[in-house]
C-alpha cells in the first residue's frame, strides 16, 4: 500500500458518507411510498393475482424489493466496487462483483421468505402481541443460522482449505489445549478472490466451530503474527463473547420488537391504514425497525469494543508476544486502509472495533 494518511482518511470518510446517504435515501424512499399511497396501489395490484394473503404478500414484497433495490444499487455499487478499485483494494471484475451480489440474494431469499411468511402469520393470528412470537422465532433462527453457516453457506462463497500440519498449526493447537474449546477445523479461505484486505474469524457454535484464516493473512503475516490473530479470536471464546453477544442481541430483539409494535400500531392511522396485518402497511414496520436499529447501534458498538479490548489483552497475555500484536495491528491497518485515529464521535457512533491507535496503546500498557 502506498496510500498516505490523507488517502486513508478520505477513503474512510467517503465510505461513511456513502453509507449514511444511502441509508437516508432508502429510508426517505420507503416513507415516500407510504405517503404517496404507492404501497396501497401495490397491495391492490398483488390482490388482482390472488386472494391468498400470503401469496399476495410475496408479490407485494417483490414489487417493493425491486423498487428499493434499484434505489440502493448506485450506493452499494459505488461503495463496494468503484471505491474499492480506486484505492486498489478489490480483486474483482464487475462481472464477479455482480455475481457475488446476486449469489447473496439467491441465498438470502430462500432463507428469509419462510421467515417473512411466518412473521405475517403471527401478525394475522396474534394481533398487537405479534412481536413476542416473532422475537422467539428470530432467536431460534439466529441460533440455527450460526450453526449451519460455516458448513453450508460460507463454502458457497469461499473455498475452505484445511490448514496443513505446520509449526503454525501446532502453535494454534497449543493455544487451545488450555481451554475448553473444541474446534472442528482450522481452515484458510480464498479471501483474495474478492479483496486485498486481510481478515480472520472464529465462527460457528457447537460442532460447527471453525477457525478461518484469510489467504491474504497467511501470505503477508508471519507465524507469530498469525498466532496472535488466532489468540485474539480465542480470547472471544474464552471470555464468552459469542454467548454474551447472543444474549445481548436477543434482549435487543425482544425490546426492539416490543417498542416497534407500539410505534407501529400508533402510527398506522397517519397513513390511512386500518389493520395491523394490512400488507400495504408493512413497509411502515420496517421504518420503525430501522430507526430502532439506528438509535441502538452506538450501544451495541460500546459492548463490541469492550469485547475487542478484552480479546486483545487475552492475545498478548497468552502469546507473551506484545511486539507481534503491535506489528499485526499496524499491518492490518495498512492492508485494510483502517483509520488509525478516527474522530471520537465517529468512532463512538459507527465503530464496532476500537481504533488501531487505542488498541495498540491499550496492549502497550499491559505489564
Amino acid at each position: 500500500m502506498t496510500e498516505t494518511a490523507y488517502d486513508v482518511k478520505r477513503y474512510n470518510k467517503t465510505k461513511l458518507i456513502v453509507s449514511f446517504v444511502g441509508g437516508t435515501v432508502s429510508f426517505l424512499f420507503t416513507a415516500t411510498l407510504l405517503v404517496s399511497g404507492y404501497t396501497l396501489s401495490a397491495e391492490q395490484y398483488a390482490l388482482t393475482f390472488t386472494s391468498n394473503p400470503y401469496a399476495a404478500l410475496l408479490i407485494f414484497s417483490a414489487l417493493i424489493g425491486i423498487a428499493g433495490g434499484i434505489v440502493s444499487f448506485p450506493f452499494s455499487f459505488y461503495s463496494g466496487f468503484i471505491l474499492e478499485h480506486q484505492y486498489n483494494l478489490s480483486n474483482q471484475t464487475f462481472g464477479q462483483w455482480i455475481w457475488e451480489s446476486a449469489k447473496g440474494m439467491l441465498i438470502s431469499v430462500p432463507l428469509l421468505t419462510p421467515l417473512a411468511l411466518l412473521a405475517y402469520f403471527f401478525l394475522l393470528t396474534f394481533g398487537a402481541a405479534w412481536w413476542l412470537p416473532v422475537a422467539i422465532t428470530l432467536f431460534v433462527f439466529s441460533i440455527g443460522l450460526s450453526r449451519i453457516a460455516p458448513i453450508v453457506i460460507l463454502p458457497l462463497f469461499y473455498t475452505l482449505t484445511p490448514l496443513e500440519d505446520s509449526p503454525l498449526k501446532e502453535k494454534i493447537r497449543t493455544l487451545t489445549k488450555s481451554t475448553t474449546m473444541i474446534v472442528e477445523g482450522i481452515y484458510s479461505f480464498n479471501l483474495s478472490k474478492t479483496t486485498k484486505k486481510a481478515n480472520a474469524a472464529f465462527t460457528g457454535i457447537g460442532k460447527s466451530k471453525r477457525i478461518l484464516l484469510g489467504d491474504t493473512l497467511m501470505k503477508n503475516f508471519s507465524g507469530d503474527e498469525i498466532e496472535t490473530v488466532f489468540a485474539h479470536e480465542l480470547g472471544h471464546y474464552s471470555h464468552g463473547h459469542i454467548w454474551k453477544g447472543i444474549a445481548s442481541g436477543t434482549a435487543s430483539i425482544f425490546l426492539g420488537l416490543y417498542l416497534t409494535s407500539l410505534a407501529y400500531s400508533a402510527s398506522l392511522p397517519w397513513f390511512g391504514f386500518t389493520a395491523i396485518a394490512q400488507i400495504a402497511a408493512l413497509p411502515l414496520l420496517t421504518l420503525w425497525l430501522g430507526l430502532y436499529s439506528l438509535i441502538t447501534a452506538p450501544f451495541r458498538n460500546i459492548l463490541s469494543r469492550k469485547h475487542e479490548f478484552e480479546a486483545d489483552r487475552y492475545a498478548v497475555e497468552r502469546t507473551k508476544n506484545k511486539p507481534a500484536f503491535v506489528s499485526t495491528m499496524n499491518k492490518l491497518a495498512e492492508m485494510n486502509l483502517a483509520d488509525r485515529t478516527p474522530h471520537p464521535l465517529v468512532e463512538f457512533l459507527f465503530y464496532s472495533h476500537p481504533s488501531i491507535e487505542k488498541r495498540v496503546r491499550a496492549v502497550e500498557d499491559i505489564a
